[in-house]
């Protein structure tokens, strides 16, 4: 059996970003490895240690037994505790283990989902800490969203621009649009009747409408409102790295342009990062 053709495009766009990031680290002197990146507390290293981390866990490795020091202030939750642990075990790692680490993960990972013949539907653990589990496709599309999100992490740090109109960016971009409705009707509260306007420009072009119905439930569509309550223009990379959480509104207001009800725009901005 071969992979289901509805996973193999998802497939391929992880292995595109997680190559990547292997030839945007690979030449990396000691130095670079400690430049720090748009994620709290993270350097270079501590985001390659993420990506090899999760990426084992996936393929079934046991996790490392490690005590996290006590003077980590970006870790203030379970969940960053439990994502901590992959992270500061590799702290005194080198540039040779961590670009030899990662290697040898891509091509063990890699050679998994190219033996994926399960269903789509097919519930997998997710690794994450939560006990919980998630279709297969949803995992598959997870693990793409969140190795491009560090591969730009660690782009902006090294001043390496670049893929923002990959395949995983694309993926990116569907499942962050994905969130808005719940983003603008539930946590930002547009009142019933508001329309939201995303007009997103750059590497990835794309204008979507948000709309609230009578019953406070947000849909998204592709399609023109004329006099919508707010319209937000920006460029791509901006918008993800305020959805992923990377920046905040008030850090690049100068690249969002807001027209419209300044109340509802605020709400939404102050809402906008999907992301832990």
């Amino acid at each position: 059996m071969t992979v289901h053709p509805s996973l193999q495009p998802t497939i391929d766009a992880w292995t595109q970003s997680v190559e990547s990031v292997h030839e945007l680290v690979r030449p990396l002197t000691e130095a670079d490895w400690n430049r720090p990146t748009e994620c709290p507390g993270w350097s270079v290293r501590d985001v390659v240690s993420h990506i090899i981390g999760v990426e084992s866990e996936m393929l079934g490795e046991p996790r490392p037994i490690h005590a996290l020091p006590r003077d980590l202030y970006h870790v203030t939750d379970e969940f960053s505790r439990y994502i901590e642990v992959q992270v500061d075990v590799r702290r005194c790692h080198t540039a040779l283990e961590m670009v030899s680490e990662l290697e040898l993960t891509i091509i063990r990972r890699s050679r998994q989902l190219r033996g994926e013949h399960r269903d789509p539907r097919t519930p997998v653990r997710w690794p994450l800490g939560t006990g919980n589990e998630q279709p297969l496709a949803r995992s598959l599309t997870v693990r793409a969203f969140d190795v491009w999100t560090h591969e730009q992490d660690l782009r902006r740090a090294l001043g390496v621009p670049g893929n923002l109109d990959s395949p995983a960016a694309v993926v990116s971009r569907d499942f962050l649009l994905e969130a808005l409705p719940k983003v603008i009707a539930k946590h930002a509260e547009a009142p019933p009747g508001s329309v939201v306007v995303l007009d997103v420009h750059g590497p990835l072009e794309f204008l979507r409408t948000v709309r609230v119905d009578a019953q406070g439930r947000g849909s998204i569509d592709g399609s023109v409102s004329l006099g919508p309550t707010v319209t937000f223009t920006t460029d791509w990379e901006t918008y993800a790295r305020l959805a992923c959480g990377r920046v905040r509104p008030e850090a690049v207001a100068n690249r969002v342009k807001v027209e419209g009800d300044e109340r509802l725009a605020a709400a939404v901005l102050r809402e906008f990062a999907i992301t832990p």
